[in-house]
């Protein structure tokens, strides 16, 4: 076996067993993620706690397009390629100059926003519209607050995306760590002290969001230096990649602006059409209506979100973005026959775990749910409804895993456009799906579950053979064969978890989930054994040495 051959397979198994190292550090962020969550719900399912989610959702808008999203996604590609080509030293210079221009930019955005929010508060102080009532108020503070998270999240983002460009994972996947701890503190340390004062503890739950950006940013610059970047931003020279880097971000962000707006839009719709004590009925089309949805939908609706997202942050997600390098790395030298290999092996990856998921989440949505969230003033009753959103999100949970796979691959390739078309397509179906299904007295708030799942179907699927034109076969027959497996060992597991169910009925959630779930576990996992899958063997094998990449970009930087 040649030396370049040896190269390329131990690069290639660095970056996948990466992706295990980033999944179990994912794994304590998500766990503290989730006592966040539970601290926060037990708040109540509220026109209070809705407004706290409807603010946060907007730095997250723009964490998504700026950071995780479109600059990432034109990032990774041009700084492999100038990497290989011209060397680390250009590409350093390339990320500072990078940091600079996401600086200056995100802070433009939030000075705007932050005039927008005066004049709206401005204009119903003096009734020149109609006056903001008490949850719009609130609603304009809190997002106040955290608007400063944008520009330290995007600059984390740009970070982590150019440290896991050099085989860096660590950091990058324990940052969101500083957020769930500062969260934390926030709302079991600081919040009991104003208990009963809801909205005093939400305002300093945000706060402890704006504190956590600053210490999340100040740890990546500290990692970076020691990895031999500049951490000083650069604005001038602006270097020749930034160019590519726009060109190729332009469409992804026009394409993420829509997805990720049509989620705000999906929040703002659960927002509008609550009912509250003051607001009993709407006006649609000069008729009067009584809403749709019961107060609080946007608390449950972000309850069974967090739930669902647990296992594709866990699973899906580490392995999109410790794969991403490879895959462009692969792109930029044009070695096809490889990359094919690496996107069969990361599909087949993610889809096993994102059916495997889906299914446990389905079948144990209701004890899971109230195990977690039916705390304090978030009742049994908000439980059960956020259980069924659940259920109807875990429908698609494959297609969101294994989107992230596919997407990252058109970006690899610096294609944006065809993720943004299929993006930008199916939008529209998205927000008609939920502005009917809301009305549907048997889905109601589920609607978003629903609407979300099929729309990320079509999308995955769409994805899958627009992939497939451009790059060739990449083992569909391999792929198809390999869900099957799957398939059968989820029947299993699916299986014995009922059967575990029946058998210990009138038992609390608590033991139903702590006897279900490792079941469930083994279950499945023997089953895939039988069947012989070797994404299992993946699974499980040890992490590589986390310096193999170090070893290979050095010995070909001067190429």
């Amino acid at each position: 076996m040649s030396e370049s051959t040896d190269r390329d397979r131990h690069e290639q198994e660095h970056f996948f067993s990466a992706a295990k190292v980033v999944a179990a550090l994912t794994v304590c962020s998500r766990v503290l993620g989730m006592l966040r969550d539970i601290a926060i719900a037990s708040l109540g399912a509220n026109r209070t706690t809705s407004a706290f989610w409807l603010a946060f959702t907007i730095p997250n808008l723009f964490r998504r397009l700026f950071g995780e999203g479109a600059l990432s996604a034109a990032f990774v590609p041009v700084f492999s390629e100038t990497a290989e080509s011209e060397g680390l030293g250009k590409a350093r210079k390339l990320f500072a100059n990078a940091l600079a221009l996401l600086a200056v930019t995100t802070a433009a955005i939030i000075v705007a926003v932050w005039a927008g929010l005066a004049i709206w508060a401005l204009l119903g102080h003096w009734r020149v519209i109609t006056p903001l009532w008490p949850d719009q108020q609130l609603l304009i503070r809190l997002l106040a607050i955290m608007l400063p998270f944008t520009v330290t999240t995007c600059l984390l983002a740009l970070g982590a995306a150019a440290l896991n460009c050099r085989g860096r994972f660590a950091y990058p996947a324990f940052a969101p760590m500083l957020l769930n701890l500062c969260l934390i503190s926030a709302a079991w340390w600081i919040g009991p002290t104003y208990r009963g004062q809801t909205e005093t503890q939400l305002t300093f739950i945000a706060a402890a969001v704006t504190v956590a950006g600053v210490l999340q940013l100040a740890g990546v610059l500290w990692v970076l230096k020691a990895a031999g970047f500049s951490i000083r931003p650069r604005l001038r020279p602006v270097q020749p990649g930034i160019r590519r880097m726009l060109k190729l971000m332009a469409p992804v962000l026009l394409g993420l602006g829509f997805l990720q707006f049509s989620e705000l839009l999906n929040n703002l719709i659960a927002w509008l059409f609550e009912a509250s004590e003051v607001r009993t009925s709407i006006s649609l089309f000069g008729l009067e209506f009584k809403p749709p949805l019961v107060e609080g939908t946007l608390a449950r609706i972000n309850a069974a979100r967090r739930l669902y997202q647990f296992p594709m942050g866990v699973l899906a997600i580490s392995l999109g973005v410790a794969v991403f390098p490879l895959l462009s790395r692969y792109a930029a030298r044009g070695d096809m026959p490889r990359l094919r290999e690496s996107v069969n092996r990361a599909v087949r990856l993610s889809m096993m775990e994102g059916l495997a998921a889906g299914v446990w989440l389905f079948v144990l949505a209701g004890p899971i749910t109230r195990l977690i969230f039916a705390h304090g003033k978030f009742t049994d009753s908000d439980a059960v409804k956020a259980a069924f959103t659940l259920r109807m999100y875990v429908l698609g949970l494959w297609a969101y895993c294994t989107y992230q796979i596919f997407a990252r691959a058109f970006y690899a390739l610096k294609d944006t456009r065809t993720p943004l078309v299929t993006s930008c397509v199916l939008v529209v179906p998205n927000m008609a799906m939920v502005a009917g299904l809301i009305w549907v007295p048997a889905l109601r708030e589920a609607a978003f579950g629903v609407a979300t799942a099929a729309t990320f179907a079509v999308n995955t699927a769409l994805l899958a053979i627009l992939l497939r034109r451009r790059i060739g076969r990449f083992g569909g027959r391999k792929l198809a064969v390999s869900v099957a497996r799957s398939l059968i060992a989820c029947a299993a597991m699916a299986g014995a978890i009922y059967l575990l169910r029946s058998l210990l009925r009138g038992r609390s959630d608590l033991v139903l989930v702590a006897v279900c779930v490792p079941a469930g576990a083994v279950v499945f996992l023997a089953a895939a054994r039988l069947l012989r899958a070797p994404e299992l063997g993946e699974l499980l094998r040890r992490p590589g040495k986390a310096n193999a990449i170090e070893d290979e970009v050095r010995s070909h930087r001067d190429v």
